[in-house]
């Protein structure tokens, strides 16, 4: 009898304890709702000092490459975090272009690192059809109002919809639902050659160690509604290789006139054949002598970029892309599989004598190769160039000049870290259902994350749509047209309630 009572009570004690549990996830759940209700209206309300603040960012340019907007870029940023709500704000010094540390305390339980880059890719005006520098706000059919201007998706147009956000959350009286913790850097664009000396810092790796994971604001959403949450990223080498008469010791040390060509080596042939050496005959396979191999593509992959490749369209692609076939016509599942695992050798640019209107008949004394190599996990940077300078000893070219002037490793996080659920519940929450994919081709310094010593998963997040990054008329949705997609405030909107999602 009395363990038949001792039963019935312990029954009625878990009733109790769920439904007060049950009563408890209500109330919050209500509260959080009012929160967003309350930060909603200020966003709208805020709507358009946050467009002024975003085009008065893309009007101060800091391009790294042109040693061009610094420190103001950098004292610009800092002047942002503080107006966001960061309590501690810091310029920090590298050997190359400054960074910014920033923190915001909350008192929550839970703390977030944010990464911003606030330099942007160089630009030619007379490619633009809107000055790059004025921002204007111009309607894009099937996307809506747009802020046309440098840096406006790449990346300042996303970090402004998060920092409209933060202003929001204090506007309505509520706080930040976690501590954050932002790392800011000026060298993205040439390859972040200084970020170790920024993340590694002392009191930056013991803020950013004590947070759950990094992210990157981001405008995910394609005009098709299809929003990406990528595991990764490759990793970068950036470098030119310099041929010159002087180095050499063959052709001219100063341009001569092209006739001489006849008895004369010319280190422009010089350079191409040394390029020729470096790929297949197609230019789609590495050559290098020792290169690091990439590892297979894992199943995992694999069935990601399956489930990638039937929800993306292709024709899309290739009229977005000005493409009409794929490397060695690969069906389209082959070419997705291509993109995320394998390396890659790229020419961005050859540089060498008279490139002016109409022709000079010059025998250059120099030329120059621009070059990325892109790498997967399981390569090393530093064994990429240490094959690449040994190949070109070994076939001759030992003169060349290998001139680094970034890069990093790969980055990877596993699709179970609290970072992705949370955008992936977020996401789907909103009615989307986000495709899972392994790594993004191009490249973004998160292993200083996601490596030892910190070991933080990482990655980028945010609804909204852009695009041209790095070419002309790049573009930040403001006001949504297509229903697929938000504007502005949808954006903003959409870092509040993942930083909720990130706080459960």
């Amino acid at each position: 009898m009395s363990s038949n009572l001792s039963f019935l009570h312990r029954k009625t004690l878990t009733a109790v304890i769920v439904a007060f549990a049950t009563l408890a996830c209500a109330d919050r759940a209500s509260a959080a709702d009012e929160d967003l209700a309350a930060i909603r209206s200020e966003v709208v309300k805020r709507h358009d000092a946050s467009v002024k603040r975003l085009q008065e960012w893309i009007a101060l340019p800091s391009i790294a490459a042109e040693d061009r907007g610094f420190p103001a870029g950098a004292e610009h940023m800092a002047k942002l975090a503080r107006e966001a709500g960061f309590q501690k704000v810091e310029i920090i010094q590298t050997d190359g272009k400054p960074g910014v540390f920033a923190t915001l305390d909350a008192g929550a339980p839970k703390t977030v690192g944010l990464y911003f880059m606030y330099d942007v890719k160089q630009f030619d005006p007379a490619e633009w059809s809107s000055p790059p520098l004025e921002a204007k706000l111009v309607d894009k059919p099937g996307a809506g109002k747009v802020m046309m201007g440098r840096g406006a998706v790449n990346q300042k147009g996303p970090q402004a919809a998060l920092l409209a956000a933060l202003e929001a959350i204090r506007a309505a009286n509520r706080k930040v639902p976690v501590n954050l913790v932002l790392v800011a850097e000026g060298e993205e664009e040439i390859g972040s050659p200084n970020i170790g000396q920024l993340v590694r810092r002392p009191e930056v790796a013991a803020a950013l160690g004590k947070s759950i994971g990094v992210f990157m604001p981001a405008a995910s959403q394609d005009l098709d509604g299809v929003v990406t949450v990528s595991l990764g990223a490759k990793g970068i080498v950036e470098l030119e290789l310099v041929a010159s008469g002087e180095k050499w010791g063959r052709g001219p040390a100063k341009d001569i006139h092209s006739s001489l060509k006849a008895m004369v080596d010319s280190p422009s042939w010089h350079l191409v054949k040394a390029l020729d050496t470096l790929v297949s005959a197609d230019g789609n396979t590495i050559t290098i002598d020792g290169y690091p191999k990439p590892p297979p593509i894992s199943a995992e992959e694999k069935a990601m970029v399956a489930d990638a490749a039937k929800r993306r369209n292709e024709a899309k692609s290739k009229q977005m892309l000005g493409v009409q076939h794929w490397i060695g016509d690969l069906p389209w599942l082959q070419a997705n599989e291509r993109l995320v695992s394998q390396p890659t050798v790229n020419i961005e640019g050859l540089v060498g004598g008279y490139t002016g209107q109409g022709g000079k008949t010059v025998l250059p004394h120099r030329a120059v190769a621009k070059l990325d190599l892109r790498l997967v996990p399981g390569m090393k940077k530093d064994d990429a160039v240490a094959a690449l300078k040994a190949h070109l000893a070994k076939r001759g070219f030992g003169d060349i000049e290998v001139n680094v002037t970034g890069g990093y490793d790969s980055t990877s996080t596993p699709a179970d870290a609290p970072l992705i659920q949370a955008q992936v519940a977020v996401l789907k929450r909103a009615g989307i259902d986000p495709v899972l994919w392994p790594r993004n081709a191009g490249s973004y310094p998160g292993f200083v994350f996601t490596d030892a010593p910190l070991k933080l998963a990482a990655g980028h997040f945010g609804l909204g749509h852009g695009s041209g990054a790095h070419a002309p008329d790049e573009y930040y949705v403001i006001e949504a047209t297509n229903p697929k997609v938000q504007g502005f405030d949808g954006a903003a909107m959409s870092y509040v309630e993942y930083l909720y999602e990130l706080a459960k």
